[in-house]
């Protein structure tokens, strides 16, 4: 029931949740890789989020007057033919165009620039600064990779600058212009404020006022609050908090300014259009008043009709608006071309008008000669004389609106200077830089995983090789030292890795053991699997269960379980000796045989007859013999010992070996004997799972590796 839980646990199945607990639990086995990656993020996180500088953050609020100008409507039909409502996303792109942003640049400055070089008070945030008033790099430095230094002195308000050499090319105060030869040019600089340290060091860099404009349009950020509201925000970022201020008000002043400028630019146009036809206006009402006056000196005073005076009335009307449209044509004329339907709809006006007026002519044609005349004289004065009243009310307007400069723009909040930086958020990024670690830690770890050919699922192995696998080991918990003396099953018996061992233990006992054979061969493939901590705690296990067990260590190259100046199988197979006088008692039914010194021939003593007899005569003296063999691939010793064994359990490392490895291997201990022996697997050093303690009745948590 262990061995189907641990492994279904193990195999991925559909179900996601199972998929995913399967990843945590390997990556916990992992914890100590990732804790190298822990402490990386740590150091790391700590470095980014204090290398970083501070940014502060500030807005401008302007109102857009997208329903026309309450000030142009009072000035009548001229006020409404200036005050042409824009929409809000027009005067967006006006203020992120050249014509403002250029201007900034220039105003305050932002094409130069110095650089705080120092990383130590960088990291420490105690950066000087130092403003430039001007700057001016001889042309040999622009394009090449050296750069001009400026370095505080002991007087924090005087500075050096350095050459590429590190050559003091002048010694400069605050406030001061300077203007020296310097690279076959002329280097100009003016430090406007400075506030460093001595010894701190600044990189003067000059750009170009178009790079410097494109720049801060990146940095802005300009939104409509609202949909057609008419209110734009403009907000910038900026490494000091002062500056940020600075900067979006000249943006929101230079844009106001430009604004009027345009409305008062129309009404200058129209109003010197308007002054030119002026004189010309005047000279014929003049020219009517004098005609009128003489025919009135040769006449007479001439009563009018009702019939005369209805017909100058009319006449009179239809000239005006004869006049005003061709006015209006003019002003059409201006900004369209002659076949735009706004100049087309006026022309049509026009027509009507003339028909209408040649009516009035034809119809006057009744009247007496002299109420002809004087009605055509009347007509002439009365049309140019309202005319001229027009004219001069409309420049009066146009003068007002000029001087009042009155734009459709106006600053409803001015930018302010933030008490807090804005960026960056020191925390988050320590934690963003510290979960980006452990991310990419166990993205290694689980490439490694996806990567490896290695077999985890007992199901595998049984299905190419035939041979059973009779349990997974998880990883112990603690120190992981082979002590014969004190094995884990005895220690420790709550572990999981105990349980597991005692399961084996059952598994081998009703598969093997019930048939009366009694030494049980342990090997593995290669080296490091577990295989002789297996041995002894599974030797220990049975001890345990009431059997009386010889542990015996194989390993004549290298033994594991006693040092080689304590005598044991070396000594006993060379003299023959098979008594119980190397033999160490652990527990009355727990004895362990070392291997002894070391020989230059193991594989001799194992191939012997003395061997055999050594087996010979123990046999009767325990239940079990446990021999913990050198790895297969390894030496050949373990192929000698398989000979005189009755039982082969063979250690796998869990993802450690191959399909093919492991097939290698059985069909290698195939070939070493006549009679194939029967084998069994068992994997060990698997990640832990849940589960209950059958010691303690507690969780067994999460397994991890050892």
């Amino acid at each position: 029931m262990n061995e189907k839980m641990t492994q279904n646990v193990s195999n991925k199945s559909d179900n996601d949740e199972i998929d995913i607990l399967e990843i945590l639990v390997y990556l916990k086995g992992k914890w100590k890789f990732l804790l190298i990656f822990l402490i990386l993020g740590v150091l790391f996180g700590g470095l980014v989020s204090m290398w970083l500088r501070p940014s502060f953050r500030s807005d401008v609020l302007l109102q857009v007057n997208v329903k026309g100008n309450k000030q142009g409507l009072a000035l009548g039909e001229m006020g409404a033919l200036l005050d042409v409502s824009t929409p809000s996303a027009a005067e967006m792109e006006l203020i992120k165009s050249r014509g403002v942003l250029e201007q900034v640049v220039q105003d305050e400055r932002l094409c130069y620039s110095a650089v705080p070089l120092n990383k130590r008070d960088r990291l420490l945030h105690k950066e000087g600064r130092m403003d430039l008033e001007l700057l001016s790099i001889p042309r040999a430095f622009e394009d090449a990779k050296e750069t001009l230094v400026a370095r505080v002195t002991a007087d924090s308000s005087a500075y050096e600058v350095l050459g590429p050499e590190g050559e003091v090319v002048l010694s400069g105060t605050v406030g001061e212009t300077y203007r020296k030869p310097f690279a076959g040019d002329t280097l100009v600089i003016c430090v406007k404020s400075l506030t460093a340290t001595a010894g701190q060091t600044f990189r003067l860099e000059a750009v170009h006022p178009q790079l410097a404009a494109t720049a801060l349009l990146k940095g802005l950020s300009i939104s409509e609050e609202g949909k057609n509201s008419g209110i734009i925000r403009v907000a910038l970022e900026n490494r000091y908090a002062d500056r940020v201020a600075a900067i979006l008000n000249t943006i929101a002043n230079t844009y106001l300014k430009q604004n009027i400028e345009m409305r008062s630019a129309e009404a200058k146009k129209t109003l010197a259009f308007l002054e030119e036809q002026l004189p010309g206006v005047k000279a014929k009402l003049d020219s009517a008043e004098q005609k009128l006056t003489s025919f009135r000196h040769a006449n007479g005073t001439i009563d009018l009709t009702g019939e005369t005076r209805v017909h100058l009335e009319k006449d009179v009307s239809l000239q005006q608006r004869l006049l005003e449209l061709e006015q209006k044509k003019q002003e059409a004329l201006r900004l369209f071309r002659a076949e735009h339907p706004t100049v087309r709809t006026i022309e049509e006006q026009q027509a009507k008008l003339r028909r209408e007026i040649a009516k009035q002519q034809r119809s006057a044609a009744s009247l007496p000669v002299l109420q002809q005349e004087v009605l055509s004289l009347q007509e002439e004065v009365e049309v140019n004389n309202r005319l001229y009243t027009n004219l001069l009310n409309n420049i009066q307007q146009l003068r007002v609106v000029q001087a009042g400069e009155v734009g459709n723009v106006r600053i409803v909040d001015q930018a302010y200077v933030p008490l807090k930086p804005a960026k960056p958020n020191r925390k988050l990024v320590f934690l963003g830089v510290l979960a980006a670690f452990l991310l990419l830690g166990c993205f290694i770890v689980y490439i490694r995983r996806l990567f490896s050919n290695g077999v985890c699922s007992s199901s595998e192995v049984e299905q190419a090789t035939g041979v059973g696998v009779y349990g997974k080991l998880p990883m112990l918990d603690g120190r992981t030292q082979n002590d014969v003396t004190k094995p884990c099953v005895s220690t420790n018996p709550d572990d999981p890795f105990a349980e597991g061992i005692r399961a084996l233990r059952t598994a081998l006992e009703f598969s093997v053991f019930s048939d009366g054979k009694k030494v049980l061969m342990v090997s593995g493939l290669i080296q490091g699997v577990g295989k002789s901590f297996v041995s002894t705690n599974l030797a220990a296990s049975f001890a345990m269960s009431g059997k009386k067990v010889l542990l015996v260590d194989m390993d004549l190259r290298r033994g594991h379980f006693f040092k080689h100046t304590q005598k044991g199988l070396c000594e006993m197979l060379e003299k023959e000796n098979y008594t119980d006088e190397y033999v160490v008692k652990v527990t009355d039914t727990f004895h362990v045989l070392g291997s002894g010194a070391r020989v230059v021939n193991p594989g001799g003593l194992l191939n012997s007859s003395r061997f055999s007899a050594f087996l010979d005569s123990f046999r009767d003296k325990y239940d079990l013999i446990v021999l913990d063999t050198p790895p297969v691939f390894q030496c050949s010793d373990a192929l000698l010992v398989e000979k005189h064994a009755d039982y082969l359990l063979c250690v796998l490392k869990h993802a450690a070996h191959t399909i093919e490895s492991i097939q290698d291997a059985l069909n290698t201990f195939d070939r070493s004997t006549e009679t194939p022996l029967q084998k069994a697997f068992v994997f060990n050093k698997c990640e832990r799972h849940a589960g209950y303690g059958y010691g303690s009745y507690g969780y067994y948590g999460y397994h991890k590796k050892y």
